[in-house]
C-alpha cells in the first residue's frame, strides 16, 4: 500500500480531487512518517483496541491505525474529504468514517456501539483551534478512554504539562493533571505538514488515571474555583474567587480557607498546586 504521509503523495491526492484547504477547519496534513511512527509507538495498539481519530484529513495516519487496531472511528467535519477518505481507506474493512462535528458527537455512545473487548484510545492530529474544547470535553465528561495521543500546538502541549509558577501554568494544566498523566512524545516542526502551520507542534500522550491523584467531594466546584483563579490570574485568590458572583463566596470565606491551609492572603492562583486547590475547594463547600 502506498503511504500517503509524504509530501508528493499528499499533493497528488489533493490535486486529483481538486481539494481546497478550509482555514475554518484548521487543516494541516501530516507528511512525515517518522512522526507517525512515534505516534504509533505511543499508542501501543492491538487488535482488541478501538481508536477514535479526530480530523483524519486524507487518511495519512488512519492507514497506520487501521493496520494495528481492531476498529477505527474517524470523525471528519469536512464533507469534501469524505470521498477522499473512501478512496484512500478502501482496502480496510475496520473503519467507520463519520462526517460530523466532533463537538456534537456523543463519544460515549460511539464507544458503546463498537463493543470492543479491549480499550478505546483517542489518536489524532487535532485541529488546533478546538484543541482545548475537545480535550476538556473528553476529560470532564469522563468518556471511557484509556489514553489520548494527540498532535497539538506546542504551546498548548507545554501548558498541559506545566507546573506552579510557570507562565504556562493555568486551568488547562490543572485539569490535565487531575485526569491524566501527560508526557510529550515528540516536537514537530512546521515543515512536517502541508500547508505549513505558523507554529511548532508537539505530540503529547495523556494516560488517563483510574483514580485522580487528589480526592475532592465536589469536582465541579474545584474547577470553578480554578477557572476563577486564572480568569483574573494577576489578582489574588481572595479577589479572583470572590469576584465570581456565581459562586457566592465572600472575600472573608476565601481568606479564612487560605489561613486554614497556612497560605498567605496575598497568594495568587498560579502559585497553588492541584492538591492545594483540592483542599481549598473542600474548605469552601457550604
Amino acid at each position: 500500500m502506498d503511504r500517503l504521509a509524504n509530501a508528493g503523495n499528499t499533493i497528488d491526492i489533493i490535486k486529483s480531487h481538486n481539494f481546497t484547504f478550509q482555514k475554518r477547519y484548521g487543516q494541516n496534513f501530516l507528511t512525515d512518517t517518522h512522526v507517525i511512527d512515534k505516534i504509533m509507538d505511543a499508542a501501543s495498539l492491538t487488535k482488541d483496541d478501538h481508536v477514535i481519530e479526530i480530523g483524519p484529513g486524507i487518511g495519512s495516519l488512519t492507514q497506520y491505525l487501521c493496520e494495528k487496531a481492531g476498529h477505527v472511528s474517524a470523525i471528519e467535519i469536512d464533507r469534501e474529504l469524505i470521498p477522499i477518505l473512501n478512496e484512500t481507506l478502501k482496502d480496510f474493512d475496520n473503519i467507520s468514517i463519520i462526517n460530523e462535528d466532533v463537538l456534537k458527537v456523543d463519544i460515549g455512545k460511539l464507544i458503546k456501539e463498537q463493543c470492543m473487548k479491549g480499550s478505546t484510545k483517542v489518536v489524532a492530529n487535532l485541529p488546533y483551534y478546538i484543541t482545548t474544547p475537545i480535550v476538556m470535553g473528553l476529560l470532564e465528561n469522563h468518556v471511557p478512554v484509556d489514553s489520548i495521543i494527540i498532535m497539538v500546538q506546542k504551546e498548548v502541549a507545554d501548558r498541559m504539562q506545566s507546573g506552579p509558577g510557570s507562565k504556562d501554568y493555568g486551568a488547562l494544566s490543572l485539569a490535565v493533571g487531575y485526569y491524566c498523566r501527560p508526557h510529550i512524545v515528540a516536537n514537530v516542526p512546521p515543515n512536517c505538514f502541508i500547508p505549513r502551520p505558523k507554529v511548532g507542534s508537539s505530540v503529547i500522550c495523556l494516560d488517563i488515571y483510574d483514580d485522580p491523584p487528589v480526592k475532592v467531594k465536589d469536582e465541579e466546584l474545584m474547577f470553578r474555583i480554578i477557572r476563577a483563579a486564572f480568569n483574573q490570574r494577576r489578582k489574588t485568590l481572595v479577589n479572583s474567587i470572590s469576584n465570581d458572583v456565581s459562586m457566592g463566596i465572600s472575600k472573608q470565606d476565601v481568606a479564612k480557607a487560605l489561613e486554614d491551609l497556612k497560605l498567605p492572603e496575598t497568594i495568587r492562583g498560579e502559585a497553588l498546586t492541584l492538591d492545594q486547590f483540592a483542599r481549598l475547594s473542600e474548605r469552601l463547600i457550604f
